[in-house]
């Protein structure tokens, strides 16, 4: 085994020019393991890590949820790609995040070995798979072969900043009454070789495109997505590898979107982790003024049991031609999302507010509001009651305003 340490400060006029910086590591030939460990003061700022492979290919990304991280031939830190080491110049990205007035110092130790060296220790066996509860209510009206299904567009593993590994997630959402869930770990992709082993739901390929001015969700195996470009550039990756692409929490504090992007992304996450009072106006505001036309979905973000925010709070409902869950796939949820009607409720059990061609359907929302931009509000009296449904997005509303569902 063979190790190097280097060493500096960062300073504000570092992250000035240029947010992302770049260690060079040399890797011999026949080098199957590499280690690499961040120390820096975390009480004063924030570095994120991550790494490239000689080639300048993604090798894992791990932001500032983790100080140290290796990558063996057959096996890695989550968050960080498996498989052979070439030899050559391989680089540790290290992302400005936070760095204090009078700068960061910072140390970096990356080590080397000839042996891939044991994988952690598999976790505890999972329990069953659970029952997935059964709405309450009157059933979704559908077309005929169609079936609308609950999902949560946005959600983390441990291959980011999440405490849960993927099947611990996709319990999760099974027992939260979920028909599919898209798992969107920061800046990599290496949970998706996780994926398609799981049953009883539809686990949906994503990665949060994550930067200081702005995240976005690619969802579809499509690789990974370089977020160290403009995000007009991510669009285009995302629509010409047949995937679709979303903007997160858009007014969502310092993760607000700032990004200039002339193209539109076909889905915007309105209902999102940073509406924290949802009498507030500003998510439908800021999509009327973004982009009318575009399909609005939810996320939780969810991160940990321990947040607070359940799995599927919001949940978004997706109108798919299937006649049972079961049948759905990742390709179906795609085409759905593309296509529409798409729809935003508190909770799989929730009210719902769905748009059936021509017609909007409220279903166990008696007492509440239908509102639209127009500003008119139409009394729900019923358990299921139809309106006739005019262009652009409505919602429910309580009596203090408060939204519970959208029909995009």
């Amino acid at each position: 085994m063979s190790s190097s340490v280097r060493n500096g400060v960062w300073r504000p006029e570092d992250r000035a020019a240029s947010i992302y910086q770049y260690l060079p590591v040399e890797i011999d030939p026949g080098q199957h393991a590499l280690r690499v460990e961040l120390a820096y003061d975390r009480s004063a700022g924030v570095l994120d890590l991550g790494c490239l492979d000689p080639t300048g290919a993604f090798r894992g990304w791990s932001g500032g949820a983790r100080d140290e991280f290796t990558i063996a031939e057959t096996w890695s830190t989550p968050g960080y790609l498996p498989g052979p080491l070439p030899a050559g110049h391989w680089q540790v990205m290290l992302g400005l995040h936070r760095i204090p007035a009078d700068g960061m110092p910072w140390q970096v130790t990356v080590s080397t070995s000839p042996e891939p060296g044991p994988a952690p220790e598999a976790a505890a066996p999972l329990a069953p798979w659970p029952e997935r509860p059964a709405r309450p209510g009157p059933p979704l009206p559908a077309p005929p072969g169609y079936r609308w299904l609950a999902g949560d567009l946005h959600a983390h593993s441990v291959h980011s900043d999440g405490s849960l590994t993927v099947s611990e997630l996709a319990r999760l959402a099974v027992s939260n009454g979920l028909d599919f869930l898209a798992v969107t770990d920061h800046n990599t992709v290496s949970h998706h070789p996780w994926l398609p082993d799981e049953s009883g739901i539809v686990l949906l390929p994503g990665q949060e495109v994550t930067t200081t001015r702005g995240h976005a969700n690619a969802y579809g195996d499509i690789g990974w997505v370089d977020f160290r470009l403009p995000a007009e550039e991510w669009l285009s990756i995302v629509d010409d590898r047949g995937g679709l692409m979303s903007i997160n929490h858009p007014l969502a504090a310092d993760m607000a979107w700032m990004h200039p992007l002339h193209g539109r992304p076909r889905l915007v996450e309105v209902w999102h982790s940073g509406w924290r009072d949802r009498t507030w106006g500003a998510p439908l505001s800021w999509l009327l003024a973004f982009d009318p036309d575009a399909l609005p979905v939810g996320g939780s973000d969810f991160h940990s049991p321990s947040d607070g925010g359940p799995l599927g709070s919001p949940t978004t409902w997706v109108l798919c031609p299937v006649g049972d869950p079961r049948e759905a796939t990742v390709g179906v949820l795609l085409d759905a999302l593309r296509t529409g009607p798409v729809a935003i409720g508190e909770s799989p059990q929730g009210p719902a507010l769905l748009r059936l061609g021509d017609e909007l359907v409220a279903v166990g929302a008696d007492g509440t509001l239908l509102t639209d931009f127009t500003g008119q509000r139409r009394r729900v009296i019923g358990d299921r009651v139809t309106f006739p449904a005019m262009p652009g997005p409505h919602w429910l509303e309580d009596e203090r305003t408060q939204v519970l569902a959208i029909a995009g």
